[in-house]
């Protein structure tokens, strides 16, 4: 990986785009309180999972400049998913509700892990 400004603007220009829809979708999921299960960041961490499952598929048929890699993966992809938000929810609702926290973690985990695959076997299916 280069060190450029070229790859450094991409980075910070997808992290600008990736946290702004981030924050949409969390206006648009409404707001979420500890005690209740945090659509909006589960909403965002399966979505996003899908989204590097197909783009991951898709760099294998083709390569992108590198900038392209970095503004889709590392900047918007890494701003919109969130692993500390899901942490920090989780953590309140473990202490609220023991089971709204595990159901939580298993739809976050399973889910995330489930849209990679799936986004990923998509595309390598779609590009045969």
């Amino acid at each position: 990986m280069n060190f450029t400004w070229q790859n450094i603007i991409a980075v910070g220009f997808g992290g600008f785009l990736g946290a702004t829809t981030r924050f949409y979708i969390n206006i648009f999921v409404g707001k979420n309180f500890p005690h209740e299960l945090p659509l909006a960041t589960l909403s965002v961490n399966v979505a996003g999972s899908f989204l590097i499952g197909l783009l991951i598929g898709l760099f294998l048929y083709f390569t992108p400049y590198e900038w392209m890699k970095l503004f889709l993966i590392t900047g918007f992809l890494g701003a919109l998913t969130t692993y500390s938000t899901f942490a920090i929810e989780t953590f309140f609702l473990l202490q609220s509700s023991f089971w709204m926290g595990i159901l939580n973690i298993v739809l976050n985990l399973i889910g995330s892990i489930g849209a990679v695959a799936l986004g990923y076997k998509l595309m390598l299916y779609f590009l045969r």
